[in-house]
């Protein structure tokens, strides 16, 4: 994202909430890095459903070594097979899923290139005819690979429940609660999103603790 974008951002959310303002005092500076390869980013994202990051690692790094000298694009993963894919530790779901993406965006019916130009509604629209892209991976592609910076992906554990802490609630914030409380962050609930991701990784607090 832009640093102008940013500095704007930080400074509309500590003026608008109060918590918020605290969160990034805790936090830091800013530091989201944008993944520019946006198939290789979709294709991080399908292999990270419901398993563990490393998981999802090592199921890569397998991936890119399958196809490698070559790298990992549209064309080189459509020419793989299933039984190709589940060797290196896909699903056959998740298998399916990524030949999908990849045949898709190799023959032009997913147009990565100029996706950019698109709305964020409209990139979801895209997005979600991909099997095994949902909602909440296209927002997530919206945020880390096209620097979108007002998407609040309200179904977003981490997010729930970061809110539920931060804002002091007694149980998970449904989407109604959600789209309230960030309603102070708009139009830079990208940004906000960030930090609630990021507080969850911050020390606990003391009082917190002492009142166990």
């Amino acid at each position: 994202m832009k640093r102008d974008l940013v500095k704007t951002a930080l400074v509309h959310l500590r003026r608008n909430d109060p918590v918020m303002k605290d969160v990034i005092r805790r936090v830091g500076p800013f530091a989201l890095r944008l993944r520019r390869d946006r198939f290789q980013t979709l294709v991080r994202a399908i292999l990270s459903q419901q398993i563990s990051g490393y998981a999802a690692a090592a199921i890569r790094a397998r991936l890119e070594a399958l196809v490698a000298p070559q790298a990992l694009s549209p064309e080189n993963l459509a020419a793989l097979s299933i039984e190709q894919l589940r060797a290196v530790g896909a699903s056959p779901q998740k298998a399916k899923y990524l030949l999908s993406l990849a045949t898709k965006v190799r023959d032009g019916e997913l147009r990565l290139k100029v996706i950019g130009r698109l709305r964020d509604e409209a990139v979801i629209a895209q997005l979600v005819q991909v099997q095994g892209i949902g909602v909440w991976t296209a927002q997530m592609f919206l945020i880390f690979s096209l620097g979108r910076p007002d998407v609040l992906p309200c179904d977003d554990l981490g997010i729930r429940q970061a809110i539920r802490k931060l804002y002091g609630l007694a149980e998970l914030p449904d989407k109604a609660t959600s789209l309230r409380i960030a309603e102070a962050w708009r139009p830079y609930a990208s940004i906000a999103s960030w930090y609630c991701w990021r507080s969850l990784e911050l020390p606990r607090d003391p009082v917190e603790v002492k009142g166990k």
